[in-house]
């Protein structure tokens, strides 16, 4: 496997590896890599001939300074992952190999990104957007692989893609769980003990929804209170939003016809988890 930290060459790996004609995906992760980014390392793998996995904590896309300094970063346990499911390239720049000082130009999505973690974080998916463009258009992947836990930041892509014609297969991976629900986030390694504890209660209340809309309930308000009822039992937990939206558009909904997305995000001991799922009207 190679470490690569030069944006140039990367840039000059994979114009090489498209005059050789081979297929390159590309698996964006901010590192401090678990069993979801694993996965998605293992999607990647099935579908191309060289696998690129970019480890990168973009400054851009935090609000909180505190959040971007405390994010967990552990390179050598992520190259020995990496290594052994036969990551080809490991992309590890730094930030000022990334940005110019005077950078002046980002990228900005203007109607997925309004609503849900868009509207409690801005200038969050702007961040977003301009890295995932700049990986792109450095490791000229013919497919990138991105997670079903960040929803709202997958369809922001897809969105992307489709509207400034990038040339890229986005495929999706699906949301990796613990043994007791918890969605797997990097950020799970942050919490207390107690705290790790109380944030099975996220899972549980996803897993209550979709209970009542299998036994037939279909008001959106009467999900979303029983939702926010159960997750305020737990004082530690502070919710940002608790909401249903359509799951194409991420637009609000007042009732359940087909499917829709359940979306939550919490903080905990000041830690942001976010967590969704379908509810599907049987």
């Amino acid at each position: 496997m190679q470490l690569i930290d030069d944006p140039e060459v990367m840039a000059n790996w994979a114009k090489k590896r498209r005059r050789g004609g081979e297929t390159v995906a590309l698996v964006p992760t901010m590192g401090a890599l678990h069993a979801g980014h694993l996965t998605l390392i293992k999607l990647a793998r099935m579908h191309a001939d060289e696998v690129v996995v970019s480890l990168f904590v973009n400054p851009i896309q935090f609000g909180e300074a505190k959040d971007f300094t405390h994010y967990p970063r552990k390179l050598e346990q992520d190259l020995m992952q990496c290594e052994a499911l036969g990551v080809d390239v490991l992309f590890a720049p730094s930030a000022d190999r990334v940005y110019m000082k005077d950078t002046s130009v980002w990228v900005d999505e203007e109607l997925l990104s309004r609503g849900l973690c868009g509207e409690s974080r801005p200038g969050h998916f702007r961040g977003v957007c301009t890295i995932v463009l700049k990986l792109l258009n450095l490791v000229q992947p013919d497919l990138a692989v991105f997670g079903e836990k960040d929803l709202q930041q997958l369809r922001i892509i897809e969105r992307m893609v489709r509207d400034l014609n990038i040339p890229v297969e986005i495929l999706r991976g699906k949301t990796v769980r613990e043994s007791d629900g918890l969605a797997m986030s990097s950020r799970n390694q942050r919490l207390s003990e107690g705290a790790r504890l109380d944030a099975v209660v996220i899972y549980e209340s996803i897993q209550g929804a979709k209970k009542q809309v299998e036994q037939g309930e279909r008001s959106v308000e009467v999900l979303i209170q029983a939702v926010r009822d159960r997750l305020v039992c737990l004082p530690r937990i502070v919710i940002d939003y608790v909401v249903v939206v359509d799951d194409v558009t991420l637009k609000p909904i007042e009732r359940i016809h087909s499917t829709a997305l359940l979306a939550i995000a919490v903080k905990l001991e000041s830690i942001r988890l976010i967590d969704n799922d379908v509810l599907r009207r049987s």
